[in-house]
């Protein structure tokens, strides 16, 4: 199974730390965020990447080159100046990601999830790793049935990890132009095709400094 790094985003909320840097390239006690995401997922067997670039993409390109560091093969998906969200992201990116299920994971996210559980996954649609929603996002993002099936609407609702597994069929119809994941997995629910797990360890979205210097000190 492939796996795609979602690594285009700007980093809005951390503006003053990513005007020359792009927010993968911000470092945990030394180490590259996307560096950790990488090793993680080469040590799931997961050797085939492609990572999806926009702002200052070169200096991630610079940095991982072709893999061969770490153990795995990268290629990229570059969309340019303006990144394509996470949807037209993907959608740009399928002549890489070929015709099987897939691998997605946000490169700002840090967790101890075991991918490895992911990687004979077989999905028509989406299987989403979902997560307890956190205090900056408590109103969440799906309901999870008793019997896994997502849904937009529902009590309890959890918030997603930013890790699932995808067929490329999710985006093969979607138009060229930017896209958000949730509004293309909203649109296709209620559906058996679209399920989800909770997950109850570790995991921590870096989308803020505070939080960085917060996953460090875990880290750490």
């Amino acid at each position: 199974m492939k796996a795609m790094i979602l690594a285009a985003g700007r980093g809005e909320r951390m503006r003053h730390l990513t005007e020359t840097l792009p927010k993968p390239l911000l470092k945990v006690n030394g180490k590259p965020l996307i560096q950790y995401t990488i090793e993680k997922l080469v040590a799931a067997g997961f050797n085939d990447i492609v990572i999806n670039l926009a702002y200052l993409g070169h200096k991630i390109r610079d940095f991982a080159g072709n893999g061969q560091d770490f153990g795995c093969q990268i290629r990229y998906s570059d969309e340019g100046n303006s990144a394509l969200e996470t949807a037209g992201g993907v959608r740009h990116a399928l002549p890489l990601l070929g015709d099987a299920p897939f691998l997605l994971i946000n490169a700002d996210i840090a967790c101890d999830y075991p991918l490895i559980t992911l990687k004979t996954h077989r999905v028509k649609k989406a299987h989403l790793v979902l997560v307890s929603n956190p205090p900056h996002h408590p109103e969440g993002d799906f309901h999870l049935q008793t019997d896994g099936i997502l849904a937009e609407h529902g009590a309890n609702k959890l918030t997603y990890s930013g890790i699932g597994v995808f067929h490329p069929s999710l985006f093969s119809s979607l138009p060229s132009r930017p896209l958000k994941l949730g509004a293309v997995l909203r649109h296709n629910m209620p559906s058996p095709d679209i399920t989800g797990e909770k997950y109850q360890g570790f995991w921590m979205d870096i989308g803020t400094p505070e939080r960085l210097n917060e996953v460090a000190q875990r880290l750490r």
